[in-house]
């Protein structure tokens, strides 16, 4: 029964891919001043192109829609040359290969639609020639490498690998430090949204202790239900921190009242009487003299 593993022999033999020099060189079929051209179908960049030139200088790789198995050989990453690697739709399996990352003038890459599995190899993020990048539909995970290229992909480069997080999709990394600050602008404005709630919660309670206590004790019973202590923990200080403001205040108004009490009660007439009465008699009487 024949093999159905990627042709492994078959790339190590591809030594015109293994420099780029060598490939950029003009083909060594002329004659008779006629250039020999060529003309293929390939799938690069997600679209169906016809490549009419001469072909050599584009160098392809497509072995997609086949029925592959087995793992993706760290050899193709030696092929230094390729422009565009299709190995979509097969059965492939294990870990995308670092060595990857070698294939400085790659434009196209596309592994989707396989079974490839763990995390997407750091080194990809050097590839700065790369324009077209399909990873979707394995079982990748981890965070998505950040680099010039990986951040003009989309997300839909990524789907169907629910294990991956980071930019662009919407799950978070913590070694992204564009997903921080996004985590940091959301928690701002979480904290924000808050702080006006909670405003508004005080003064429902101000207007009216029953129809406040009836919301606090909802709203209470709806943090703990939903695990969300730590609101409910800022809640209670900040009740604690509003009680004692106000005790304070209360405490310096009784005795700012007492001061102006006892000056009130100083009031002298101009025959010397003391009328020891209240400040708006001591004025009263203060018009009538």
């Amino acid at each position: 029964m024949p093999s159905k593993d990627l042709p492994t022999s078959l790339f190590q033999h591809l030594k015109g891919m293994r420099t780029i020099d060598q490939i950029m060189k003009s083909p060594s079929y002329k004659g008779g001043g006629v250039n020999y051209q060529d003309s293929v179908v390939i799938v690069t960049k997600g679209l169906k192109l016809e490549v009419v030139k001469n072909l050599p200088l584009y160098t392809v790789i497509d072995l997609s829609n086949n029925k592959f198995e087995g793992h993706i050989t760290s050899v193709l990453g030696d092929l230094i040359a390729i422009r565009v690697l299709n190995l979509s739709h097969n059965e492939l399996q294990g870990h995308i290969p670092p060595s990857l990352g070698s294939l400085s003038v790659v434009e196209s890459l596309d592994l989707s639609f396989n079974h490839l599995s763990g995390e997407i190899p750091q080194q990809l993020a050097s590839l700065t020639a790369l324009e077209f990048l399909n990873l979707s539909h394995n079982y990748l995970q981890g965070c998505i490498p950040q680099g010039p290229q990986f951040r003009t992909f989309e997300s839909n480069s990524y789907e169907g690998n629910d294990g991956l997080r980071g930019f662009p999709i919407s799950k978070g990394c913590g070694n992204d430090p564009v997903s921080e600050t996004n985590f940091t602008v959301s928690a701002l404005a979480d904290q924000e949204r808050n702080s006006e709630f909670l405003n508004d919660f005080w003064k429902a309670v101000l207007m009216g202790y029953g129809s406040g206590l009836c919301i606090g004790l909802s709203i209470i019973y709806f943090m703990i239900s939903t695990g969300n202590m730590k609101w409910l923990a800022r809640i209670i200080e900040e009740l604690e921190h509003k009680i004692i403001m106000r005790k304070r205040k209360k405490r310096q108004g009784q005795r700012n009242y007492r001061r102006r009490d006892n000056q009130s009660r100083q009031v002298i007439n101009k025959d010397g009487f003391d009328f020891r009465t209240s400040g708006i008699q001591a004025k009263i009487y203060a018009h009538l003299f």
